[in-house]
This record gives C-alpha cells, sequence and structure tokens, in this order.
C-alpha cells in the first residue's frame, strides 16, 4: 500500500476531509510522532518509505529529497513555498504544490486582530486587569486612517473589504495591475516610497524572495509616516528585526503586529517579544479549522492527481514538470 507522510501538527490523526480522499486513493496515512514541525530526524527517518507527502512548515532540501526516492508530490498547506528546495524537487521529478484560493480569509482575519490589539491596548488592557488595576486611557482609532498593503495577491486583496468595513482608506503598491478591482473599491496603487509616506498602517503580503529579504530595514522605516504601523502576516524574512525594534525605540514605528519571525521560532531572548508596542502571534495567521480542513483537502487532491499520473497545473509551483512529461 502506498504511503502518504502527513507533516502539518493541526491535522495529525485528526478526522478531515484529506483523510478520507487520501484513503479512498489507497493511501496509508503515517505521520511524525511528538508535537510541533517534524524535525530533521524524523524526516530522514520517514521520507524513505513515502510516496507522497503532505508538507507544513518544514524544510525540504535535496539532501532530504536524495532520501526520498519514492516520493511524486510535496503538497504544501498553505501558499508560501519558500521553505522547499524547487530547484531541487524538480530537478528529482518532484511536484510541488500549493493550496491557492484557501486561507487568504483567515490571514486577513488575523492581520486585523492585530492591528486592533495594538491599536485597542487589548494585550495591555487585559494584563493590568487580571492584575487588580484599573486603568483606562484614549486610544487612537483606526478608523479614518490609511491602510497600506504592499502586495496586492489573494491576501493582500482579502484585506480590502474589511478595512473598507472598518473606514479606513486603503492604498496599495503592486506590480500586477487590476483596474477593475481597483475602481470596484476605490483603491488608489503607488509607488512603494510614496505608500510608505501616505499610509497610517503598513501590511505586508508578499512572498519571501532574496529581492523581498529585509525589504523594510532602516531606509525604508525612515520613509514611512512617524508613528505608523507595521504588521507582517507574509513571511519574517521581509523584515529585518534589528532595524523594527530601533524604529520602534524611536518612536518612529508606532507599534508592529507581529504573526512571523526571522527565524522561527524566535529565541526566548528576541527583544521583540517584551516590547510593549508589539503585539504577536506564533505563526498562525493562515490556520483557523475552515482554512486548514480546505488546505489540506486541497493538498490531498494534488497529492493524489500527481499520485495518479495527473498534473494538477493552477496548484504546481514547477508546472515545467507537466511539460517535461510530453
Amino acid at each position: 500500500m502506498p504511503i502518504a507522510l502527513i507533516g502539518p501538527e493541526p491535522i495529525r490523526r485528526q478526522p478531515g476531509r484529506y483523510r478520507e480522499i487520501l484513503e479512498a486513493a489507497g493511501f496509508d496515512l503515517v505521520y511524525p510522532e511528538g508535537e510541533g514541525t517534524p524535525t530533521e530526524a524524523q524526516l530522514r527517518q520517514m521520507l524513505p518509505q513515502a510516496d507522497v507527502v503532505m508538507a507544513g512548515g518544514e524544510k525540504y532540501t535535496a539532501e532530504l529529497m536524495d532520501l526520498a526516492p519514492k516520493v511524486k508530490v510535496l503538497a504544501r498547506t498553505g501558499v508560501g513555498f519558500d521553505a522547499i528546495d524547487i530547484a531541487a524537487a524538480t530537478q528529482r521529478n518532484i511536484a510541488v504544490t500549493i493550496a491557492p484560493g484557501t486561507n487568504q480569509e483567515s490571514v486577513a482575519e488575523q492581520a486585523f486582530a492585530l492591528l486592533l490589539g495594538l491599536t485597542r491596548k487589548i494585550a495591555y488592557y487585559d494584563a493590568i486587569i487580571r492584575s487588580g488595576r484599573w486603568e483606562r486611557d484614549v486610544v487612537s482609532p483606526i478608523r479614518g486612517k490609511t491602510l497600506g498593503l504592499v502586495g496586492l495577491g489573494r491576501i493582500g486583496r482579502a484585506m480590502v473589504p474589511r478595512a473598507l468595513a472598518f473606514g479606513m482608506n486603503v492604498i496599495a503598491f503592486d506590480t500586477i495591475a487590476d483596474p477593475d478591482f481597483d475602481v470596484k473599491h476605490g483603491l488608489q496603487r503607488m509607488l512603494f516610497e510614496n505608500l510608505l509616506a501616505e499610509a497610517d498602517v503598513v501590511s505586508l503580503h508578499l512572498p519571501a524572495t532574496p529581492e523581498t529579504r529585509g525589504l523594510m530595514n532602516k531606509q525604508t522605516f525612515a520613509k514611512m509616516k512617524r508613528g505608523a504601523i507595521l504588521l507582517n502576516t507574509a513571511r519574517g524574512p521581509l523584515v529585518n528585526e534589528i532595524d523594527l525594534l530601533e524604529a520602534l525605540e524611536s518612536g518612529q514605528i508606532g507599534g508592529a503586529g507581529l504573526d512571523v519571525f526571522d527565524p522561527e521560532p524566535p529565541l526566548p531572548t528576541n527583544p521583540l517579544l517584551q516590547h510593549p508596542r508589539v503585539v504577536s502571534s506564533p505563526h498562525v495567521a493562515g490556520i483557523d479549522s475552515k482554512s486548514m480542513d480546505d488546505m489540506a483537502t486541497l493538498a490531498a487532491q494534488c497529492m493524489v492527481e500527481v499520485a495518479q499520473g495527473h498534473w494538477p497545473i493552477p496548484c504546481m509551483v514547477n508546472p515545467e514538470l507537466a511539460a517535461r512529461a510530453l
């Protein structure tokens, strides 16, 4: 019986549509022991027996792929793929798939949770009232403020109607034009530098690439409106954390809502974790009960398609494998 290795912790040994799809296709499901992201040692032990893999946040290097001669597909439950060596996978005829259209609503909700957590001082008030104190302060609203979206893919677009519902103005930077979307939502696009100068809240929605690494740094923070808020629910490497801390300390940045760090998990000594104007979460923006089920279901469908000799082109990161097979 072919083996499907299931890596993502939130769905391990849990019932769901993904299990039904894989079991109906004749797969035996195996899971890493324990909690958390699968370790390299666990992957080294389990990959040689696997035929297909459902991948979470764990890294898949060329060396690990060499230990997986039977693996036909690495199916990510998410839309990012920076943890997988795509060139190595393509060289070894391993399809890499993602789950587009499954988690953008969840990420957008978390981004606004972080924003409201900062502006309404939720964590601070919760802590003081639990301590027996009763303090009230005048907080700053988000209505009437300008949200600057850096990246207008599925997640960035999911931010727009939520921002409008809160009474915010929305501006965006993206290299791909879509006049119909802009007109429908009254969205203004502008150059990255102009967005930084105009936005009261800058929200990042870009993939981690060599070009975007350290996008937010001392120079770009200096171009932002003083006291503006930074949200990062995309990838940790987009932000230079040392420069962010300096900008927070100087007051150039008024607060940061961070779902992602570099590295992950962050070191306990990371000063951002103790900063009073930082609200954080452990890379969970794309994970809620519905999005996780949707992501796992689509990943399972991709796994079955590839195993049966088909190519799920809309989900493939390396669709050149399909052309190569012709």
